[in-house]
């Protein structure tokens, strides 16, 4: 059971390329019904397109619409156990909301984050959350 980061989410959006084993872990996640995205995700896509940090050829309410409606994809809810665990994590991790919110969602409910942010793979790589690298 797969939730991709932000970052990892636009990839596959745009089809960007994975690592091999990224890919077919994707490709399993989704076939099961595993692949999941946080509503923090959403938030991010429209910070990121409102800054222009992010081009998008629509706007991003519509552009978050399509991809978290595609059949595959499970939204993972945003509790307030999860909230409250973001400001708990375990070890050192960073201030980054969204990040913390995304590593929460997934230790809550038994999730591998699938990203390619450093400090992400470096606290999954203390044992903290399974991370994969994509």
């Amino acid at each position: 059971m797969l939730l991709l980061d932000t970052c990892a989410l636009i990839w596959m959006a745009n089809g960007d390329p994975f690592l091999p084993a990224a890919l077919r872990a994707l490709r399993k996640a989704a076939e099961r019904g595993e692949l999941f995205l946080s509503p923090v995700s959403a938030w991010e896509i429209g910070v990121l397109a409102s800054r222009r940090r992010l081009e998008l050829q629509v706007p991003a309410r519509v552009y978050v619409e399509q991809v978290f409606s595609r059949p595959e994809i499970q939204v993972a809810p945003l509790t307030p156990e999860i909230a409250v665990q973001a400001s708990y994590l375990p070890g050192q991790f960073h201030s980054d909301p969204a990040d913390r919110l995304i590593v929460s969602t997934a230790m809550v409910m038994g999730l591998q984050v699938m990203t390619r942010d450093r400090r992400i793979l470096d606290y999954g790589a203390k044992g903290h959350v399974p991370v994969m690298a994509c």
